[in-house]
Formats: structure tokens, C-alpha cells, sequence
């Protein structure tokens, strides 16, 4: 295996008790909010998952402020960070836990500058008392990612343009109050085309990338450090190609995090996929994601690779676990597939149109990656 570090965060908001509503609600009682904290949680990633996992895979977590992590829990947070060896990879302001009715973008006046000082309450503990959790490459730095969950609508009026204008403002001007705290944080917009409300703004890879440039020409934010936190399952949801959504977001260096789950519906085991809601399956051994873990190789990507994901109705906390230890895996096979791949071969093919030795080499590296995956699990 070549010499490498390959970096993974795991999801705080993976390990909870269960969804209630239509499943249960306590299928995982040792997780629940009363027994099961932040610091808890980072013990169980060192504790369960690092030890199943390659020595070259370095482990990193993602948080939602405020339920999360917040004024009153950050320094302890920080603390069993430092102590366990996991860096904070990725953070996120959880503004749809309180806003629906479009949280910085909102119409509400006062809605919108609530919305905007807990936004920079999140950025204050990043360079703050977790700053000391980060990873010492500052090329690694942690992402600030912004979930577009708040962003939405479901009324067609004229004022939709005034909400992008408002998201366009409020934004520039938490770049700004980042770059002033010394402007080391890299930014993801992390597109979905509905969930909390009907319709979004910044639906789509494309969406991202162009807001990012409506900044830099609108209020002369930096594209620097900017990108787009994709995920897979979000491009799948609306039957989009996420091979080309990595493309794009290559060739305008827009990607600085990802999220690797699936909605599943591309491996032939599992169901899910366009039309369907936000499964959050780990990741899958296909040909996409070999593709995938291709075009990270070529453009030469180290940064972190999120896992958001949840367990299944169904499962306990140690099939849970497992789920998690599965997705890293399994994303390590289909690069390692990847990395054996012949490329001059595969090229050679579609250059002289014999697309089905082509697909043959596809073939083969997915049952390499199978093997792969069963190797290191096992």
C-alpha cells in the first residue's frame, strides 16, 4: 500500500437514540441526549471506530453549533479532542434548528439578524476554544460548512429575489467577520434541492459554485478557500450525474470538503435514489465511486471526507457503529481500486470508441474493491 494519510470525519449527529415519528424513537437508549454527549461521542470514535480502521486513515468529526457544541461545552469538547487525538475537521452553524422561515436569507428583519449573530457566535468558538483541536496542517484546517436547510421557501412571489439578495449580503458579511478572526477556515456551501422546505436556495453543486462568484463580483469576497460541500445522496435525490458535479467542482477549485453517502440506488443491493427522501446510507462499491475516488486522485485532494449517515431504523448502537466503519472502508477500497486502475489503458479504449473494454476494466476494478473492502474488514 503506498504511503499515504487518508482523512475521514465522522458525524456527531449520526449517534442519537433514533428518529421517532414513523420509526422508533429509542432503538439506541445508551444515546440518548441525557446519557450520550458530545465528549462521549468523540470517546466512541476513538475508542470503537479508529481501532477498525487502517493506520492511515487520521479521524476528524463534524458538530453542529449549538446543539452540539456551544459556549458552555466547547472547552471540554476541546479538551477530549486534544486528549483522544481526533482534530475538528468540519463545523456547521445548525441554523434550521431555529429559523424556518429562511434564516439569513429571511424576509423577517428580525429573523435575519438573529440569524446572522449565531452564525458568527459559531465562527467565535472555531477560533476559539476548539482552535487548539485543528490539525496542524493548515491545509487541513477545518471547513465551515453552511447547509442551505434554512434557505427555503414555499410561496412563488417576487420577494425570492430579495431572499438571495439577503443570502448573498449575510454571507459576504460572515467572510468578512472570518476573515478578520484571521481567515484560516475553508467555507462549503453544501447544496440540496429540498428538505425542511418544498423548494431552496443554492439547490445544486452549480448554484454554489456560481453564488461564490456573484460574492467575489458583488461585494469582493475572495473565492479563495470557497467551495461547495457536496454530497452524493443530494445529487442523486434529484437524479443528477455526481460524477460531473465533481467535475465542476475541480475545474473551478471548489471543493474543500465532501460528503461521501449515498441514497444507495447505483450498487443494485440497496434501495433509494432520485425521488426518494434523504436516506443517508454510507458509501457504496460501484463504478460512480471508483470514478469518483479517480478524479480525487488526479486533482490530488487531501483534504477531509465526511461520512453524514444514519443508522437504519433498526439498528442497535453496535450495528451503527459498524455502518460507519463500513463507509470509511468501503470509500478506502474503491480508491485503492482506483489507484490500480490503468488510466492510459481505460483512455486508449474510449479513444478508439471500445466503450466495452472499457466498461470490462470498470468491472474488474469493482470487484477489486469488493475484495478489498472484505481484506481490510475482516
Amino acid at each position: 500500500m503506498e504511503d499515504k494519510k487518508s482523512l475521514h470525519n465522522v458525524c456527531r449527529w449520526t449517534f442519537h437514540a433514533g428518529a421517532g415519528g414513523f420509526v422508533p424513537g429509542n432503538i439506541r437508549p445508551e444515546w440518548g441526549p441525557d446519557r450520550f454527549r458530545t465528549p462521549d461521542f468523540i470517546r466512541l470514535v476513538k475508542d470503537k471506530i479508529e481501532p477498525r480502521l487502517p493506520d492511515y486513515v487520521e479521524l476528524g468529526v463534524e458538530m453542529h453549533y449549538d446543539n452540539e457544541y456551544n459556549e458552555k461545552t466547547a472547552d471540554e469538547i476541546a479538551d477530549t479532542l486534544v486528549d483522544t487525538g481526533i482534530r475538528v475537521g468540519m463545523l456547521t452553524p445548525g441554523a434550521h434548528l431555529h429559523w424556518g422561515y429562511g434564516g439569513v436569507a429571511s424576509l423577517d428583519p428580525k429573523e435575519r439578524a438573529a440569524a446572522e449573530e449565531y452564525g458568527k457566535r459559531s465562527v467565535d468558538l472555531a477560533y476559539g476554544p476548539l482552535k487548539k483541536a485543528w490539525h496542524p496542517d493548515p491545509e487541513k484546517a477545518p471547513t465551515l460548512v453552511i447547509w442551505n436547510g434554512s434557505f427555503g421557501y414555499d410561496l412563488a412571489t417576487v420577494g425570492l429575489k430579495r431572499m438571495y439578495q439577503n443570502l448573498k449580503e449575510s454571507i459576504a458579511k460572515l467572510c468578512r467577520y472570518e476573515a478578520e478572526l484571521g481567515g484560516e477556515l475553508y467555507w462549503g456551501l453544501e447544496p440540496k434541492p429540498n428538505e425542511g422546505h418544498p423548494a431552496m436556495l443554492l439547490p445544486t453543486v452549480a448554484s454554489a459554485i456560481l453564488f461564490w462568484r456573484r460574492l467575489e463580483e458583488e461585494f469582493q469576497v475572495t473565492r479563495e478557500k470557497k467551495g461547495a460541500n457536496m454530497e452524493i445522496g443530494h445529487t442523486e435525490m434529484i437524479g443528477l450525474d455526481h460524477l460531473y458535479d465533481f467535475v465542476e467542482q475541480f475545474d473551478n477549485n471548489a471543493i474543500f470538503h465532501v460528503h461521501l453517502n449515498s441514497q444507495g440506488y447505483n450498487d443494485g443491493l440497496i434501495l433509494g435514489g432520485p425521488g426518494k427522501f434523504d436516506i443517508d446510507h454510507g458509501v457504496r462499491i460501484n463504478g460512480m465511486n471508483i470514478a469518483i475516488a479517480g478524479l480525487f486522485r488526479e486533482a490530488g485532494y487531501s483534504r477531509w471526507k465526511g461520512h453524514d449517515m444514519q443508522p437504519r431504523p433498526y439498528d442497535n448502537a453496535d450495528q451503527a457503529i459498524d455502518r460507519v466503519v463500513r463507509s470509511i472502508l468501503s470509500w478506502e477500497a474503491c480508491d485503492r481500486a482506483a489507484s490500480e486502475l490503468n488510466t492510459d489503458e481505460l483512455l486508449k479504449h474510449l479513444a478508439s470508441r471500445n466503450t466495452a473494454k472499457a466498461e470490462d476494466m470498470m468491472r474488474h476494478a469493482v470487484v477489486s474493491a469488493n475484495s478489498y473492502f472484505d481484506e481490510m474488514y475482516h
